[in-house]
């Protein structure tokens, strides 16, 4: 069951590169802004992603946000997705966080699924809900 919304953050795709073509295989980097559990938190990331022969995308990626006061959680996930008009991207899929931060420590224990779109300009809109 979905809980509560973990985070909603807007960004910039930074970097996208070629690894392979065979199969197709990207990487991208980006950098976003916006709350986590009501906090304000900037962040940055890289993700993978290899286009399947159906024309869907598989995903892995990490990154990290920092709260104004220097508190980090990191994540890792992975998701499924499509592509849009103009090389728009829509991903959805999961992230596991870690952090040692106290009041942000319940992060630990709850897995988040994801929203996450680029438009066609490379700007990213992501959104976290709590998986209960």
């Amino acid at each position: 069951m979905l809980g509560d919304v973990i985070s909603e953050t807007t960004g910039k795709r930074l970097v996208r590169r070629v690894l392979s073509t065979e199969p197709p295989t990207v990487e991208v980097s980006f950098e976003d802004s916006g709350t986590m559990t009501g906090i304000a938190v900037s962040g940055f990331g890289t993700y993978q992603s290899t286009i399947r022969a159906d024309g869907s995308i598989y995903g892995e990626g990490q990154g990290a946000n920092i709260t104004a006061d220097g508190e980090l959680v990191t994540w890792k996930g992975s998701g499924q997705g499509t592509f849009g008009a103009g090389g728009a991207v829509s991903y959805r899929g999961i992230l596991y966080f870690q952090t040692a931060s106290k009041k942000l420590a319940h992060l630990n224990a709850s897995p988040g699924v994801f929203e996450y779109e680029v438009d066609a300009s490379g700007n990213t809109h992501s959104k976290v809900w709590a998986w209960k």
